[in-house]
């Protein structure tokens, strides 16, 4: 399943259903087939994803820490997409339609 988040005046966004899962659960949205996010909701939603997008990186920071300290032999996960590189698009599609006044919408 494919989550795509619209709104009038910005591009659409979209994301695999794990990522999109976790953005809406991030937001505080419920993770349905359909939804909407308000303008009023906006600050807040963007709020919450850079606070996550922070401890993401606040954890991942102390892992390697303390793997180059050798208090760990696991060494942090640092291949990949991080959720700061998923959340961009997302965010500048919130702030975006925040500035025009225009909801976000997945699912219709």
């Amino acid at each position: 399943m494919l989550y795509r988040f619209k709104s009038r005046n910005a591009g659409d966004v979209i994301m695999l259903e794990p990522n999109g899962r976790q953005v809406l659960e991030i937001i505080g949205k419920e993770p349905a087939a359909q939804g909407i996010v308000l303008v009023e909701q906006m600050p807040q939603a963007m709020a919450a994803l850079r606070a996550a997008v922070a401890q993401e990186e606040l954890a991942f920071a102390q892992a390697k820490a303390a793997f180059e300290a050798g208090q760990s032999r696991e060494s942090p996960e640092g291949e990949g997409v991080n959720l700061r590189q998923r959340t961009l698009p997302f965010l500048e599609l919130l702030r975006i339609s925040h500035q025009h006044g225009d909801p976000v919408v997945w699912g219709v």
